[in-house]
């Protein structure tokens, strides 16, 4: 094993190095030409490597979209043999101090609701190499979840140690100590098993790590948001910005994944390798939503008890993916660089970013179609620029759009902003009417400048 490894890295590492290169030439390329250069470079590095490598190991890369081979233990449960929704993987070792692993399978299975749960497995790898410590888990996981084991909703499983390459003498990038290089090596190689057993159990698999807390509902908001982007291209999809959390993938897309993490286990942590992912198969930006549906919990690192306080300003627990209908955008706030309006009103990454707003400037969205509202959140500031969140606001829902006037002519005052934030639920008890603009409005000036970081509107 460890010596087809050793040679299957050099293959596979020149093969991606030479897709990467394709991937980037070509980038600026007009659609038409890309298809045909795109066949011919492959077809390019296919010969090249034709030319350095032998028959036999050019198969083992030609079949790297096969699952690895691998003799896995059942320690609790086993996959049902129907196809489910949504995998949910998680890897976990031995802690030297606090273990969040119970308390993470509950949140799972408690924030969510019996149809959902119908709909998924969860699969634990239970990767410690002590092997009584791997049963006195499974002993507690099967005492704690018994149904869900029963019904096939839960599986634990171990990769034997004699199937992972080597873990001594290893490269010691960024200067990591000689111990941390060990532990994030062998993290990869923990996660490429996981996801190579996952690969045929679902059609999408999520990501998660063992010390995290669920939104409720996670899974109904995750399988909306893929069901919206059927029809568009995606590789990772985001929801957590923290780690190896809330990364939702193709099922399909797994073996691929499995060797890039086995490929390059000595090199870097695994949520910096996998960023490469998402790019070597010509997904170019992060996809990521909002608000975060998975939050990082762990104070005490599963490397040798260290702190780590890590925490995600973005998750919500009773969080629901808004609607926010298709509108546009006006406002008296000069935009700073391109942060424009429409950032804020995505549920994906990114922000409005205006400069000193002075009192009655506004901020306006205009629906293309009235709607009947009945949640409006506004969110000002950020983590990173803590000062720039609106002082001073107010909130209006507005009628009889004029396109002359570039306003609502009639509007009904619904709250005031405090310290930055908006928040008003059952506005249809105030607003029973279809809504066509709502409208931002600066009551003080501020010489800070304003950050709009995220418009949420849940209609009926």
């Amino acid at each position: 094993m460890r010596c087809s490894l050793r040679s299957f890295v050099i293959l596979a590492t020149s093969f991606l190095l030479l897709l990467l290169f394709i991937h980037f030439h070509m980038a600026r390329e007009d659609d038409a030409m890309v298809v045909e250069k795109r066949r011919w470079a492959q077809e390019v590095a296919m010969q090249e490597l034709r030319s350095e490598l032998n028959a036999q190991s050019f198969q083992g890369l030609q079949n790297a979209l096969a699952p690895i081979n691998i003799s896995y233990q059942y320690l609790v449960g086993a996959p049902l043999l129907r196809k489910s929704y949504l995998t949910i993987g998680l890897s976990s070792v031995k802690r030297t101090k606090k273990n969040y692993l119970l308390y993470t399978l509950t949140s799972i299975f408690s924030q969510s609701s019996e149809e959902e749960l119908k709909e998924m497995v969860v699969v634990v790898h239970l990767a410690d190499f002590d092997m009584d410590w791997n049963a006195h888990m499974a002993k507690e996981i099967s005492s704690k979840f018994a149904l869900q084991i029963a019904l096939g909703r839960l599986v634990l499983i171990h990769a034997p140690q004699d199937m992972y390459p080597p873990l001594e003498g290893l490269k010691r990038n960024y200067n990591d100590p000689e111990e941390r290089v060990k532990f994030r090596s062998k993290q990869n190689v923990d996660y490429a098993f996981l996801v190579n057993f996952c690969a045929n159990l679902s059609t999408y698999y999520v990501m998660l790590e063992d010390d995290v807390q669920c939104a409720k509902s996670f899974f109904t908001v995750i399988k909306k948001v893929l069901t919206e982007r059927e029809n568009s291209y995606w590789v990772t999809l985001e929801f957590s910005k923290l780690g190896y959390i809330g990364k939702v993938y193709h099922s399909s897309d797994l073996p691929r994944l499995a060797h890039l993490l086995l490929l390059f286990y000595q090199e870097m942590p695994c949520d910096w390798l996998l960023t490469y992912f998402h790019k070597l198969l010509t997904q170019n930006d992060v996809i990521r939503f909002r608000p975060s549906l998975f939050q990082h919990i762990g104070f005490y690192s599963s490397f040798k008890g260290t702190a780590n306080h890590l925490q995600d300003d973005g998750f919500e627990e009773e969080s629901s993916m808004p609607d926010n209908p298709p509108a546009n955008f006006v406002t008296s706030i000069a935009t700073f660089e391109n942060h424009y309006a429409s950032h804020a009103y995505s549920n994906m990454e990114g922000y409005f970013w205006g400069i000193s707003p002075v009192a009655t400037d506004y901020f306006t969205i205009v629906f293309n179609v009235a709607v009947r509202i009945t949640r409006v959140k506004v969110e000002t500031g950020s983590k990173e620029r803590p000062t720039d969140y609106l002082q001073s606001g107010q909130l209006s829902l507005g009628q009889n759009w004029s396109k002359t006037d570039k306003n609502c002519t009639r509007y009904l005052h619904i709250g005031s902003f405090s310290n930055g934030h908006f928040d008003k639920k059952e506005i249809e008890k105030l607003a029973n009417f279809p809504v066509e603009c709502v409208k931002i409005t600066v009551t003080t000036s501020q010489t800070e400048w304003l950050i709009i970081r995220s418009i949420n509107i849940w209609t009926s």
